[in-house]
């Protein structure tokens, strides 16, 4: 067994950045490097979380800059960077600027760790994916993107905080695009082992559903000055997690489909086998008329981003 240190490199050191680097150098997931445009403010938050580390116990070597070099040689590569979303804003606004930013990243993210799994986290993220695919020049399997995680998360909360039960117990996840059109599914829904349709009424899950879906839109409207960062960065260091420690969970993810569910050439959302490799199968759900339909919709709505994304140059 190989004693080299794991190294994950996050590139854009902002709330979403930063507060990854803090969840991986918390959980020892190797060294880390924090890369932002303004380089200074990357070194800083690296010196200010590694002067964390004496106080919580956690060995991990933090480096910031600008300096892509410094993330040579990563195992994992986290794409954080780009606009945040503003309230009024919706996630395609941020297309064409974001495409430009997540495009150099990845470019340079391959170029210093050709053998690295890129997570992208920018938005909108399935279109964002696609960008990152195209620029590194990666397999399939290296290049994933954080949503489904994210979604499921918010659906798992607001089920524990309806039934008034611990989150741990909690299974659940989310299918298609990471925005309005996502499709949480409540059916692979258990509590404790037991189906969510036996604990509440229909009326209750669907207002469940609505909130997952506008999940990230309450909390920038709550924000006003930014979006979510907790829970989008512990969601992109799961999978991080996952690959480094080769722990084979069964995670959604937005993955290139190639024919799986009847979709080809799209990033979406849907449950992913995650390892060392990255993507390491895709197992097919029995989707009912329902999912099928609202799953097809949501990868319209990624396919429209990806041919505007086209028609812009980017």
């Amino acid at each position: 067994m190989s004693n080299k240190r794991s190294k994950i490199s996050v590139i854009g050191a902002g709330f979403v950045g930063s507060t990854c680097a803090h969840w991986a150098a918390s959980k020892e997931l190797g060294d880390v490097v924090l890369i932002d445009i303004n380089g200074d403010m990357a070194k800083g938050k690296a010196l200010d979380l590694y002067e964390a580390s004496p106080v919580e116990g956690f060995d991990s070597k933090i480096e910031g800059g600008s300096d892509y070099s410094l993330t040579a040689n990563s195992d994992v590569v986290i794409i954080t960077a780009g606009l945040p979303r503003k309230p009024g804003m919706s996630r395609d606004d941020l297309l064409s600027t974001n495409a430009k930013i997540v495009k150099e990243c990845a470019t340079q993210a391959a170029k210093y760790s050709p053998n690295s799994v890129l997570i992208v986290v920018s938005n909108p993220l399935d279109a964002m994916c696609h960008v990152a695919y195209k620029a590194s020049g990666f397999p399939r399997e290296r290049v994933l993107g954080m949503a489904g995680i994210l979604d499921g998360a918010r659906f798992r909360s607001f089920i524990a905080l309806e039934l008034g039960v611990s989150v741990e117990d909690i299974q659940a996840f989310c299918f298609g695009g990471h925005g309005d059109t996502m499709v949480p599914m409540p059916r692979y829904v258990s509590v404790g082992g037991i189906p969510l349709e036996q604990l509440l009424s229909k009326e209750k899950i669907n207002a469940i559903v609505e909130r997952t879906r506008k999940g990230g839109g309450e909390i920038v409207n709550l924000l006003k000055t930014g979006s979510a960062y907790y829970a989008p960065a512990a969601s992109a260091v799961q999978m991080a997690e996952a690959i480094i420690r080769d722990k084979k969970r069964l995670l959604p993810c937005a993955v290139l489909l190639q024919g799986e569910y009847g979709i080809r050439d799209l990033f979406c959302g849907v449950l992913a086998k995650i390892g060392s490799k990255g993507l390491e199968g895709v197992p097919l759900l029995q989707l009912n008329i329902e999912e099928k339909a609202m799953f097809e919709k949501s990868a319209a709505a990624v396919k429209e981003l990806v041919e505007a994304m086209a028609k812009l140059g980017v």
